[in-house]
C-alpha cells in the first residue's frame, strides 16, 4: 500500500475519532437519555463540545476532497514527492487541528487548516 493510501486510511480513523468525540461531548452535556432519544428538539453543544463539533464539521468538509485526490492519484498511478508531501501535510495538520480548535487557539487553528488545504492542492498539482 502506498504512503498516500496509508494516510488516507489513518484519515478515516481520525474522522471516526472526531465523530466519537463529538458524541461523547453531547452525552456529557445532555445526558445519555437525550443521546439515545430521536433528538426531535436539538440541543446545541457549548464550550469545548461545540468547538469539537465544529472541528468535525470542518473535517467533513475537507475530507472528501482529500480522499478523492488520493484515490485519483492512486488510480492514475501518479505518485511523487508532491503526493506524499501533500498527504502528510493534510493528515498531520488535521490531526493537530482538533486540539487547537478544542483549546480555542484561533491563529494556529487557521494555520493548521491552511496547511491541510495546501496538502490537497499539492496532490492535485501532481495530477497535472
Amino acid at each position: 500500500m502506498t504512503i498516500e493510501l496509508t494516510l488516507l486510511a489513518w484519515a478515516v480513523v481520525l474522522g471516526l475519532v472526531h465523530a466519537i468525540a463529538t458524541g461523547q461531548f453531547a452525552t456529557m452535556q445532555h445526558g445519555l437519555a437525550y443521546g439515545m432519544s430521536p433528538r426531535d428538539e436539538p440541543k446545541p453543544l457549548t464550550g469545548v463540545g461545540a468547538r469539537v463539533e465544529r472541528a468535525f464539521a470542518n473535517y467533513m468538509q475537507t475530507f472528501p476532497f482529500f480522499a478523492a485526490a488520493v484515490l485519483i492519484a492512486h488510480v492514475a498511478d501518479r505518485h511523487s514527492w508532491l503526493t506524499v508531501t501533500g498527504a502528510n501535510l493534510y493528515f498531520w495538520a488535521r490531526l493537530v487541528y482538533v486540539p487547537l480548535y478544542a483549546a480555542g487557539i484561533p491563529v494556529a487553528r487557521t494555520v493548521a487548516f491552511l496547511v491541510a488545504t495546501l496538502g490537497i492542492v499539492l496532490i492535485l498539482i501532481a495530477l497535472t
